[in-house]
């Protein structure tokens, strides 16, 4: 029995000590951001912006691997599978991470469950804009004009279920209106067509909508945000045109699969935060029209929750079905 107690005793000394070597030496080999979009969009170019300068930070390899497919599922899902060891990350989105926990009635991972949030990094606002065909010049000219003419007008999204249908669906709750949805394989293709006419209206985010703003091409109603951009400063929010609370952005964050060792979770936590708040990181991402959010594992977890919640009603009101 002594000698039992003294192995265990010795046990007890020597599993800290290797748990805390272990935090101390992270990362010892490479480390992978997924991002479960194509390169070269807006999930891609920040997520390649924090891999950068991680990189530097900690002078080792943070290496973004696209892993595009499913809506983000595909991507999501390599990543919920991954071994919980602080190497294999992923940049998700409102989309991955709480609106495909109540769009699909069956996914390989649960959004969830399967994950540990590390931080929000950010979010976009996105904008309401009209083909100046459309004769509306205030938001409250655009609800009056739908109310008098239900279905009539075609709003174009990058998808069913995506960050720009999910906005119109909740504007459309909250405004009792109804219009008729015109879905797309992407962003890219609905706003060709509503530069040429064919749709009434979007959502976008700010940053692909804005240039044809300025040239007079679209006119802007509203912001989805709760608070204006310092990009645009006279553009007012959907919430403050008499719809308190109204918030429909694209956000994004980092996530570690389930079981991560928290020390892990907290260096990478602390890393990302220091570098988003370096003045060079804050102006860039400004510059794209990103507001840094950069919160603790706690916080982004609850918010995550709360998206989960309230995207899960707007689904289940509008009855909306995955393509």
């Amino acid at each position: 029995m002594r000698q039992f107690l003294k192995l265990l005793s010795a046990f007890a000394l020597v599993f800290p000590l290797h748990a805390a070597f272990a935090a101390d030496v992270y990362p010892a080999k490479a480390v992978r951001i997924v991002v479960a979009f194509a390169a070269g969009g807006s999930t891609d170019l920040l997520a390649r912006s924090v891999a950068q300068r991680l990189n530097e930070a900690w002078k080792t390899p943070v290496i973004v691997d696209n892993r595009a497919g499913g809506g983000g599922i595909i991507g999501s899902d390599y990543v919920a599978k991954a071994p919980a060891d602080g190497y294999t990350l992923l940049l998700g989105t409102n989309t991955t991470n709480a609106v495909a926990a109540s769009l699909y009635a069956k996914l390989p991972f649960d959004p969830q469950r399967d994950f540990t949030p590390i931080t929000e990094i950010g979010s976009i606002p996105q904008m309401l804009s009209v083909h100046p065909s459309v004769p509306v010049k205030s938001l409250k000219e655009l609800v009056a004009l739908a109310r008098a003419r239900p279905n009539e007008l075609n709003y174009g999204t990058a998808g069913t279920g995506s960050t720009s249908h999910m906005a119109m669906e909740l504007f459309q709750s909250v405004a009792k209106i109804k219009m008729t949805h015109v879905p797309y394989k992407g962003t890219g293709p609905a706003l060709i067509d509503l530069l040429g006419g064919h749709l009434s209206l979007m959502f976008d985010v700010i940053m692909t909508s804005l240039p044809h703003v300025q040239s007079g091409k679209l006119r802007t109603l509203a912001l989805s945000s709760l608070k204006r951009s310092p990009l645009t400063p006279n553009v007012p929010t959907v919430a403050e045109l008499g719809y308190p609370g109204f918030e429909a952005i694209v956000w994004f964050g980092l996530f570690a699969p389930a079981g991560t060792p928290p020390d892990i979770v907290k260096k990478v936590n602390e890393d990302t935060v220091r570098i988003l708040g370096a003045p060079a990181m804050r102006e860039l991402l400004a510059s794209q029209g990103t507001d840094i959010v950069a919160n603790s594992p706690v916080a982004f977890g609850a918010y995550v929750t709360s998206e989960i919640v309230k995207w899960r009603k707007v689904i289940q009101d509008a009855g909306i079905k995955p393509e």
